[in-house]
């Protein structure tokens, strides 16, 4: 009876009959110790686990992150070598016609030739929208104009 009444005080009494039964001793991590150098040597070991998963993690969020930027970058590399080559295309006609069967194996730096044309198409695009904006603000203002001419006509 005495030994129940000691049970009955221990709170982890449930949990080290149930290690006990299965012939495994409970672990040092639960069971609770009122030596302070034994606390402090754990929570030293605790820190220094939890410094290496922080290490790990960084280093795996810098290795995602890189792998992105390296995704976007070909990306955007292929997207330029597309458009230069459709303005290359578009420069010279009989380019357009004729197709050519680039292999990538073969030619290494075609990406990169394509990709040093995109500043000349950019520059077509903007010129060719500077002479649309141009074009659409002198004829509204031809369209004023004869609005205002229309004006007098009217008053005289």
């Amino acid at each position: 009876m005495s030994h129940d009444t000691q049970n009955m005080n221990d709170p982890l009494s449930f949990v080290r009959s149930l290690w006990s039964g299965m012939g495994v001793s409970m672990p040092g991590m639960v069971t609770p110790t009122f030596d302070v150098d034994e606390l402090d040597k754990r929570i030293k070991d605790m820190k220094a686990v939890e410094g290496w998963l922080r290490m790990n993690l960084s280093m795996l969020q810098m290795t995602i992150q890189g792998l992105e930027m390296q995704r976007t970058t070909l990306g955007t590399v292929q997207a330029m070598s597309q458009m230069a080559s459709d303005a290359a295309k578009s420069m010279t006609p009989s380019a357009a016609e004729e197709p050519v069967a680039v292999d990538p194996a073969q030619n290494a730096f075609s990406g990169a030739t394509g990709a040093a044309m995109w500043p000349w198409q950019m520059m077509q695009q903007m010129r060719d929208q500077m002479q649309q904006t141009a074009e659409a603000v002198q004829a509204a203002s031809e369209e004023k104009a004869e609005a205002k001419a229309a004006g007098k006509r009217g008053k005289k």
